[in-house]
């Protein structure tokens, strides 16, 4: 993995938690020592990322990266090309979330961000042990997602405009 990689991965590490996550256990995941996640993390500060070195681990307390939500409709034989669009133009999927009637809103973090995530999830799916979140509002659903440029944004939109995702409205 090269360096900018890495710290690609650092932050979508930190991302997900909520609670502090170690040196050790990011130079464990990583393959790298802890002296290489200590320049990485102070790099990612130099970004923009605001991590705070806490008494029990490296905690983001701000990322630079910009969100949109994107709500979509879709088939689960069609799940794979989404992702995998959102994804080969340069966001992460950072959740899926549905509007129920009577449960309100129901949500899951995903945080998709390459084709081996999306592989991962595609087996989790297909493994049978349960279904998208989606089929819950009959194939409408809304995802979160975020990249490092508005454009990127902007880009994502227009693909999935033209794949024909986007549900009515948005």
């Amino acid at each position: 993995m090269k360096a900018e990689e890495r710290r690609r991965e650092i932050a979508r590490l930190l991302m997900e938690e909520e609670t502090p996550v170690t040196g050790g256990e990011l130079s464990k995941k990583l393959g790298v020592s802890r002296q290489i996640i200590v320049r990485d993390v102070a790099l990612l500060k130099g970004e923009g990322f605001e991590i705070e070195a806490t008494h029990s681990g490296y905690l983001l307390q701000k990322h630079p990266y910009f969100e949109r939500v994107f709500k979509v409709k879709h088939s689960s034989e069609r799940t794979e090309k989404e992702l995998s669009l959102i994804v080969g133009l340069g966001g992460t999927v950072v959740d899926v979330f549905v509007w129920h009637k009577v449960y309100g809103k129901i949500s899951a973090k995903l945080h998709i961000a390459t084709q081996e995530h999306v592989r991962m999830f595609l087996e989790g799916v297909r493994s049978g042990k349960s279904t998208e979140l989606m089929h819950v509002t009959g194939g409408y659903h809304y995802h979160t997602v975020r990249a490092e440029k508005q454009e990127t944004l902007d880009q994502i939109a227009r693909a999935l405009q033209a794949e024909g995702y986007l549900a009515a409205g948005d």
